[in-house]
């Protein structure tokens, strides 16, 4: 071979070596691109989780409590040692210390101590119990009505200082100048009484709203509490208050032992995200243990604990809390979870390609195949001739892959958790130019000289085609079988080209059949047109496979991307929904009567409301007497839920079984109306409940629940119970009665009540309307979710988002190389049916008789492909319901309903039609420019 020769063949084959180029080009772009891109995407997932996470409260936490009995008067220096804290990060091992930041300076919190003196007004109480914390982070959520906040360095001689919240100074019946006396527990070993201490009120503060979450998990410091006593009757006063930073000094000075001194550490997770994450939680599982051995040495001689030494203070052992190993344990099984989704469609595009390529590289053989008989009657050997191919088709593939490796590295993001893949691109490659030569040697092999038994050789094909057969559909069924049993891997992906493959192999099996059946019902009709078309169609199917395994892969892969992308977008409603029930919900902590205002309407004009109650009652069954703990009670309104949701079933349920009179109030004798969840009426299948209501003050109640129906699974999932059940523990029973009897049940500081806002107009809609009603019904503390800035939220996540483009783009490279396959399929074939136009326009067939002769042989393959890949798109996902796991993405209370694109599935067949009529106008048009010798030299 001379280098003229291969110039001269690439000069011959420069068309269809663009497409190979391009298709090579294609390929080891996305190589270097989409894993960076995928990496971003997954990057900002994770940050969003995290911020969302720390925002309620921190992640990574520090604590540990000083001993204050080492010197002689007790002493501890607390602004040293919080200032010590702040450099503990600096033993984190490795690079990952880059990624913590202490925040807030650290904070201190004494185990509750009981108040001595004032006594509460109101009804007795077994005891109140004070908790002092100091927690300068607060105060940008404070304003004080009265008096000042309490110093950090208290006057000399005077009493620590200590701030209240007017609910909580109104309880205690105290104000700004008051005194506390407070008892503190005993240290053992050093004490044989129990401290006590006496504390200032500075001043009497309110909270005001925060939009961070600040308030989460401390509404203690607003509201104090009840609970009952452990070995007395009635219940015990809980209250929090806030002292300044030296009072800790002061304390100890008063021989209170040390209070529990805790820092919070933020995981910056910039940049690339999800490698500092992993590189975070190696050294978080061993950085207790590299503390321990770094501060700590001997033993305490007054606790007998191990004792350390932070800031030159002796503490006890310095513990480690870790939220962000869980959150990035959940968050790798939804992100592994989104990569097999992922996977599904760039195993596709890649058989598509392929299949591509095939097609292409059989056109390039059959447009050189006269030449390549030449040479090979000139004596030219197989292995030359395969050679030669290679040479024309080898540097144009190299080249095109270092272009496309080139162009998707510089499109590719920087700084993400993804890097661009060489061994994809390198595989790609190598497939593409490996199948010049395979294909060449196919096309120029020494064929085998025919025998006599032609018919034992023509059954011996045949049963090699159905042994091929079903080895495909067996492989094909037991792939989706392990697919739904063990879920998606690297493999497993692979598995909706092979159920691809067996479609159109069913296909083929139908298509002639079909075809022949048309035949008979047109071959008595008038005109030859028709019959002449579906007998060429039917002749050339089995030519056909590899443009409709193209095609048919191509449209399933579409469809069952816009179904993803569809189902993935309605469920993201669905889930908005569910997380805010209605417009906006508002939820606080305790079941107390500061909402109360919100159900005699005390909203803004334009907005209906509805309130739930929930509390955890302990029922006892009628029939049996058996009892049944831990039940979820809530309480409604029904007329406000059908106010709020008219077409919810739950509030028609409701509002048929639970509805009274309005102005009703339910006595302790009457039977109250219940909605059972169906694993509690298992457990009581015939009567109905009891239950003793105990409050403060007042006789117990014993209450009557009487069953009147058990909530469906639609009912269960109406997004109105979808706030208050996200505080109830999954299968937790659930019984929802009227709000008629609220005033007979307890309150109770560990339930929660939800208030529902749904407004009326435009106006009314907007979240600033919103959360400015919920704020003034349920104050300051109210957590409030507006349904279209979580809908936003969950849109934004990065891991939708990401797939959402994976599947985009997949769908539109593979929709294009389909396309550009199947326009290559119809050059390859278009000489046949040009020969059969023009051996019939010589017997006189007409212009538009001959337009008509090549659509018809086209219309087959166009049907039985838009049939085959909607069919694919739409049974794919049905095979692997159990794999595609898409609850995750959307935060609903279920697993989404698949749903159709069906717009997208018809503008998809729509395109395949255009392809076809388009190729038969062209055909038409190429065979009217023809003259009279050259339809003599096709005939």
């Amino acid at each position: 071979m001379t280098r003229r020769l291969i110039r001269k063949e690439t000069r011959g084959d420069l068309p269809l070596l663009a497409c190979l180029a391009v298709l090579v080009l294609v390929l080891t772009a996305l190589s270097a691109w989409a894993p960076a891109f995928a990496g971003r995407q997954e990057d900002r997932a994770l940050r969003q989780r995290v911020d969302a996470a720390q925002a309620q409260a921190p992640l990574i936490s520090l604590s540990t409590t000083p001993e204050v009995f080492g010197t002689q008067p007790p002493a501890v220096d607390m602004a040293t040692l919080l200032g010590a804290g702040r450099t503990l990060t600096d033993r984190f091992g490795g690079s990952a210390a880059r990624h913590l930041d202490s925040v807030g300076g650290g904070s201190y919190d004494y185990n509750q101590a009981s108040l001595i003196s004032p006594q509460p007004p109101g009804p007795a109480n077994a005891g109140t119990k004070l908790t002092v914390s100091y927690l300068p982070s607060a105060r940008a959520h404070l304003q004080y009505v009265s008096g000042h906040a309490p110093a950090d360095h208290t006057p000399l001689g005077t009493a620590p200082q200590i701030g209240l919240s007017q609910a909580t100074a109104q309880a205690l019946g105290v104000r700004a100048g008051s005194r506390l006396t407070l008892e503190f527990a005993k240290t053992p070993g050093v004490q044989n009484a129990p401290p006590h201490a006496g504390l200032l009120v500075s001043g009497v503060y309110r909270t005001t709203a925060a939009t961070d979450g600040f308030w989460s998990g401390r509404e203690t410091l607003d509201q104090p509490s009840r609970y009952p006593a452990e070995r007395s009757a009635g219940t015990v006063l809980a209250v929090r208050g806030l002292v300044g930073l030296d009072a800790a000094g002061l304390l100890a000075g008063a021989e209170v032992g040390g209070p529990r001194v805790t820092w919070q550490l933020r995981a910056d997770l910039s940049g690339a995200a999800l490698d500092q994450a992993r590189a975070l939680t190696g050294p978080l599982s061993q950085y207790s243990a590299d503390l321990s051995a770094a501060l700590c040495q001997g033993v305490d001689p007054i606790t007998g604990d191990i004792g350390c030494q932070v800031g030159g203070q002796t503490t006890g052992p310095v513990l480690l809390t870790d939220y962000l190993t869980p959150l990035l344990a959940a968050f790798t099984a939804q992100d592994r979870q989104a990569r097999s989704l992922a996977t599904f469609a760039v195993d596709s595009l890649a058989a598509v390609a392929l299949a591509t390529v095939a097609v292409a590289v059989r056109l390039l053989l059959r447009r050189r195949q006269p030449h390549l008989w030449l040479q090979r009657a000139r004596g030219a050997s197989t292995a030359r001739l395969v050679l030669l191919r290679c040479a024309v088709a080898w540097p144009v593939v190299l080249i095109a892959a270092l272009l496309g490796w080139a162009a998707g590295q510089a499109l590719a993001p920087t700084g993400t958790s993804g890097s661009p893949q060489p061994v994809p691109a390198a595989l790609a490659a190598a497939v593409v130019a490996l199948t010049v030569p395979l294909m060449t040697w196919l096309a120029v092999r020494e064929p085998r000289r025919p025998g006599r038994l032609r018919r034992s050789r023509r059954k011996t094909v045949v049963g090699r085609r159905v042994v091929l057969e079903l080895t495909v559909l067996l492989v094909a069924a037991a792939g989706v079988v392990a697919l739904r049993s063990q879920g998606p891997d690297g493999i497993l992906g692979a598995v909706p080209v092979l159920v691809a493959l067996a479609v159109v192999l069913v296909l083929l099996r139908i298509y002639p059949f079909v075809l022949r059946l048309v035949l008979r019902q047109i071959r008595s009709g008038r005109g030859a047109v028709g019959f002449i078309g579906a007998a060429r169609a039917a002749h050339d199917a089995p030519a056909t496979g590899l443009a409709l395994f193209v095609l048919v892969l191509t449209l399933g892969t579409a469809v069952f991307g816009g179904l993803v992308h569809r189902t993935i977008d309605d469920g993201l409603t669905t889930g908005a929904a569910w997380t805010t029930g209605a417009d906006a919900s508002a939820t606080v902590a305790g079941t107390e009567a500061s909402a109360g205002t919100t159900a005699a309407g005390a909203t803004p004009a334009g907005i209906r409301t509805a309130l739930q109650h929930l509390r955890t009652l302990d029922l006892a069954g009628q029939a049996d007497g058996a009892a049944i703990t831990q039940v979820a009670v809530i309480t409604v309104d029904p007329r406000q839920l059908a106010a709020v949701a008219p077409k919810s079933p739950l509030a028609d349920a409701l509002l048929s079984g639970l509805a009274t009179p309005p102005g009703t109030r339910a006595g302790a004798s009457t039977p109250l109306p219940s909605f059972l969840s169906p694993d509690l009426r298992a457990r009581e299948r015939t009567g109905g409940f009891t239950t003793t209501a105990v409050t403060p003050g007042q006789p117990p109640v014993n209450l009557t629940l009487k069953p009147v129906g058990t909530l469906t699974t639609t009912e269960l999932r109406d997004p109105l119970l979808g706030p208050v059940t996200a505080q109830i523990a999954a299968g937790t029973p659930l019984l929802i009665t009227t709000a008629d009897a609220e005033h007979l049940l307890p309150q109770q500081p560990s339930g929660s009540t939800v208030l529902l806002l749904k407004g009326d107009g435009p106006a009314t809609t907007k979240p600033t309307a919103l959360r400015s009603a919920a704020a003034e019904a349920l104050g300051p503390l109210a957590r409030i979710r507006v349904r279209s800035e979580t809908l936003n939220t969950l849109r934004a996540d990065g891991l939708t988002r990401g797939l959402g483009t994976i599947y985009t783009v997949t769908s539109l490279l593979a929709a294009l190389s389909g396309l550009l396959a199947l326009a290559l399929e119809l050059t390859l074939t278009s000489h046949e049916r040009s020969r059969t136009a023009s051996f019939l326009r010589t017997l006189g067939l007409g212009g538009k008789e001959a337009g008509a002769l090549h659509f018809l042989q086209l219309l087959p393959l166009a049907v039985a492909s838009a049939v085959g890949g909607t069919l694919l798109g739409l049974l794919e996902p049905r095979l692997m319901a159990g794999t595609l796991d898409l609850r995750q993405f959307t935060g609903g209370p279920a697993q989404p309903a698949l749903r159709t694109d069906y717009s997208l599935t018809l503008a998809l067949v729509a395109g395949v039609t255009a392809l076809v009529l388009a190729a038969a106008t062209t055909e038409t048009a190429l065979a009217r420019r023809r003259r009279l010798g050259a339809v003599l030299r096709l005939t």
